[in-house]
């Protein structure tokens, strides 16, 4: 049952429309790592910064004003030299890069290039459930792989199907779910992908994989891209 709403909060019935429901085989079957390189993308760019967010901030040909390091603190904000308190909290990367261009041009520098990258993001999180020791959300640091993110939930339980791993991910406002040969990951057969904040990873268990494609064909509008 907790698998079962599960899948229907990842789906998000309640915004669906009056699409026919969706199965392994009316979606058609892609490359896991396709739909997250694709999704992974998108992601990142949309991405806002959060309290204690590590970033990397280059100011082109100003050593001054880039850091390798730099920590937003707990109110959402960065401390720079000549310009002070600037609020980063909120933004995505790119806009902060902006809001620094506009900052340090209209007083400063002359066509300032500034470049801001997220580091480490404090404040994402990632669902971890289904047979794992530890189900739970966990805080990620930094990049995390799929079998990172296994592992902070202390790994799968006696009766985990390691080759039926799940995540599920919000792409463009719609619910998408990628399934994961972890076995396979361990033995250095498969790429890791990356896990990204927000995403629900639900490790199946042998008994319910017959269950996976009954629940599948009961949720409407939801693409379903599983690696058989």
């Amino acid at each position: 049952m907790r698998l079962f709403l599960l899948f229907l909060a990842a789906a998000g019935l309640a915004g669906c429309g009056t699409q026919g429901p969706a199965s392994f085989s009316s979606a058609g079957t892609i490359d896991p790592q396709q739909f997250m390189a694709a999704s992974s993308g998108a992601e990142a760019s949309a991405y806002r910064i959060g309290p204690s967010d590590k970033l990397a901030l280059t100011v082109f040909q100003v050593e001054e004003l880039s850091f390798a390091e730099i920590f937003v603190d707990a109110s959402g904000k960065l401390q720079l030299p000549l310009l002070g308190s600037v609020q980063a909290a909120g933004l995505t990367p790119a806009e902060l890069s902006a809001d620094l261009e506009r900052r340090l041009g209209e007083r400063y520098l002359r066509n300032p290039q500034v470049s801001v990258s997220v580091s480490e993001a404090a404040s994402q999180k990632i669902t971890v459930d289904g047979a794992v020791v530890k189900p739970g959300v966990y805080e990620m640091r930094g990049r995390t792989t799929l079998l990172q993110a296994v592992a902070m939930a202390e790994g799968g339980t006696r009766v985990a199907d390691l080759k039926k791993v799940a995540v599920f991910r919000s792409v463009g406002g719609r619910p998408m779910i990628a399934v994961f040969d972890l076995a396979a990951i361990r033995r250095g057969q498969a790429p890791d992908p990356v896990v990204l904040g927000d995403d629900i990873v639900v490790v199946d268990t042998s008994r319910l994989n017959a269950r996976y494609r009954d629940i599948i064909e009961l949720l409407p509008g939801m693409a379903i891209f599983a690696y058989l």
